[in-house]
């Protein structure tokens, strides 16, 4: 069966889900490639057009595939978009594979859409979700289980609002202004007076810990960063996209979860 996905994160599940049933294809997968603004080659638009699945991250993320798809329709494709599945529509938070729901709901959509195109080996499909549930993702969510536990509460800050759904499902208060975390995801700049408050809460400590997208470090995310190092606040990097390229979901999540763990540890022993 021909899957083609969007982007890389969501590749990797789909390959996953599929075994050897499946060929996937990620057309995001380079990690200095910005999803937004990403300009499809004729090679993608082939294999959009030949692609039995579909899986893309909508919610205004990659507004290109959606237009790849419409320009090559094919009876019985599947497409699974990940912001339909979760009701986030264009100017909602995009950030959708770094919410756990959001990523049960996309297993959930991927593995009934292999069912019902190829039914005869439904069972198959069925099979390896569910292995993939109780073990591809059992550290992963038993990190997240383990973080929610020990330091629900805990105030953080972040660069961006990739960060947002991590943390609402991990129980962590992110209190840095919410229009600066919108501005940097969208390119645009933080008004003064929301840098003045991120400022104020790094060089007080109101937050534990400080959180940066390193796939996204604009002049006002490094000077942030780098005040965090200065003042003591314990920094975590994540990023935007699997490092390396050929890392799987789970695997790049599970260290940077790990690595959130470890400081939100140092942060409460000081």
């Amino acid at each position: 069966m021909s899957v083609v996905a969007a982007e890389s994160f969501w590749g990797s599940i789909a390959s996953q889900l599929g075994g050897d049933r499946v060929r996937v294809r990620s057309v995001v997968s380079n990690p200095a490639a910005d999803p937004h603004d990403y300009e499809p080659t004729p090679a993608d638009a082939r294999a959009f057009a030949g692609a039995q699945v579909a899986v893309v991250n909508g919610a205004g993320y990659d507004p290109w595939a959606p237009r790849l798809l419409a320009a090559n329709p094919a009876r019985g494709r599947a497409v699974v978009n990940v912001g339909e599945l979760a009701g986030v529509r264009a100017g909602g938070n995009p950030h959708l594979w770094y919410s756990p729901a959001n990523v049960e709901r996309a297993i959930a959509a991927i593995t009934t859409a292999y069912s019902r195109l190829d039914p005869r080996h439904a069972t198959y499909y069925v099979s390896l979700g569910r292995r993939y549930a109780s073990q591809g993702l059992r550290s992963y969510r038993s990190l997240i289980a383990d973080i929610r536990r020990r330091f629900a509460g805990t105030p953080v800050g972040a660069s961006e609002s990739i960060f947002s759904p991590l943390a609402r499902a991990i129980g962590l208060r992110l209190l840095t202004p919410q229009r600066l975390l919108d501005a940097i995801s969208e390119g645009t700049d933080p008004t003064a007076a929301d840098k003045s408050t991120a400022d104020r809460q790094i060089a007080s400590h109101a937050i534990s810990v400080w959180v940066y997208n390193r796939q996204n470090a604009t002049p006002d995310v490094r000077r942030l960063t780098d005040a965090a190092r200065r003042d003591g606040v314990p920094i975590v990097t994540i990023t935007e996209t699997p490092v390396p390229a050929s890392a799987s979901f789970q695997a790049w999540q599970t260290l940077q979860l790990e690595a959130l763990r470890a400081a939100l540890e140092r942060a409460t022993r000081r």
